[in-house]
């Protein structure tokens, strides 16, 4: 009886650390949905990998950009990316697919993402290779992708197969888009994990749609930096503390955001017909609340903006700077202390919190993207003037971020 305990008790352990290191929230919108038409992959990463970057590849059919881990020397896994078609996939780790599977060979997922970026063009190439797995395949993971031709699924994938859900079928995603959390919906849903944080987002998305504001900013301002638990149906900006000084410390449990968060990837499509070069990569790196997005596309070649990026297992310096605002806002390190946000770091009536200050940088960065866009699409994308546009984020990155929190490269 004694074992037996000590048994449930270490599979519950194991069960809550698996919530710990990998609670991605992700989503698939079709171009249905969006204001634009174009299509948009989304993934918020929780990982106990806190050190990210962004890689660009050539060992494969095609070039690809992926996000990594720091670490990473070699590039081996890929969290999320697109290729030089306009095929894009990224992926959450899903807790009931291989229940009571015995197989030894296990997170192949990152491996996986990297191979459908080196050799896939389309939804049904991605379906193909998965059709030419070996099985046991060490995969458990719901796998989002959209390509150049308006596909867009999610593929539930186990130990032995695959379910797949598309998101241009009415019947399957009736305001056309799907979110997933860390829990397949062709397995017994009771055994999964993140069932607080999808509710929270199936919330924001659908009052989101009615607005038609289905855009890349509302995925970072309203889900990715979000402070509403749609379980307790509390909003953080409702306890708005009224400075930055001091500490205001409020649970953190199940929210969007998490301690371990670590990137946030938006990918967003193009319309059928239209050039795949002008696929965009949005990522941020780091903490949401202490981070900002950028854009990057492959027709601007290997060299991406320099506060993405990284040699060998270094890391970025936007990931760097952001986990040094991480400690102000979960400056408890012993016990429990994670799980505690300290909100007046992040949100203040000062508006001195981080979050606001940070905002205006990205809309800044939004607008002039656009901007950018806007005057590219009529006559096709110049590397060169991809090149120019990089060094002006990376300068302006550098410089707000030491101007508004004395944080310089090192």
């Amino acid at each position: 009886m004694l074992l037996s305990r000590i048994f449930f008790y270490f599979v519950i352990t194991i069960l809550i650390y698996s919530e710990t290191v990998n609670s991605c929230t992700t989503a698939i919108l079709s171009g249905k949905c969006t204001p634009d038409g174009r299509p948009l992959l989304y993934k918020h990463r929780d990982s106990d990998s806190l050190e990210n970057k962004l890689r660009y590849f050539t060992d494969g059919k095609y070039d690809y950009i992926g996000l990594i881990n720091s670490k990473d020397s070699l590039g081996k896994e890929v969290w999320a990316g697109c290729n030089s078609t306009g095929f894009a996939i990224m992926n959450s780790a899903s807790y009931n697919l291989n229940i009571a599977d015995t197989a030894k060979l296990k997170d192949r997922d990152g491996f996986l993402i990297k191979q459908a970026l080196q050799t896939c063009a389309t939804i049904s190439d991605f379906e193909n290779l998965l059709a030419s797995l070996q099985y046991p395949s060490g995969i458990e993971s719901n796998f989002g992708v959209i390509d150049a031709k308006g596909g867009a699924a999610y593929f539930e994938t186990g130990n032995k197969s695959f379910v797949k859900y598309d998101v241009n079928d009415p019947l399957v995603a009736p305001f056309g888009y799907l979110i997933r959390t860390n829990y397949s919906f062709s397995r017994d849903i009771n055994e999964g994990a993140g069932y607080i944080r999808y509710e929270t987002a199936q919330r924001l998305f659908y009052n989101a749609l009615a607005m038609n504001n289905l855009t890349v900013p509302f995925l970072y301002n309203d889900v990715s930096r979000s402070l509403k638990h749609s379980l307790t149906e509390i909003d953080l900006w409702d306890l708005c503390p009224p400075s930055f000084k001091g500490q205001y410390f409020v649970s953190f449990r199940d929210f969007i955001v998490r301690d371990y968060s670590t990137a946030v990837a938006v990918i967003q499509g193009v319309m059928p017909g239209e050039d795949p070069q002008f696929t965009t990569f949005w990522c941020s790196l780091g903490l949401p609340y202490a981070s900002v997005a950028l854009p990057v596309w492959i027709k601007g070649g290997k060299f991406l903006p320099s506060v993405l990026t990284a040699d060998g297992s270094k890391n970025s310096p936007l990931s760097r700077m952001t986990l040094e605002l991480r400690d102000d806002c979960f400056p408890i390190k012993r016990g429990n202390g994670l799980y505690y946000l300290n909100l007046a770091a992040v949100i203040n009536t000062e508006n001195s919190g981080m979050l606001q200050k940070l905002r205006p940088l990205e809309l800044k960065i939004f607008k002039e993207t656009e901007q950018k866009l806007v005057s590219w699409r009529p006559k096709g994308m110049n590397p060169d003037n991809i090149q120019e546009y990089y060094r002006w984020l990376d300068q302006l990155v550098r410089s707000e971020y030491e101007r508004i929190f004395g944080l310089q490269e090192k």
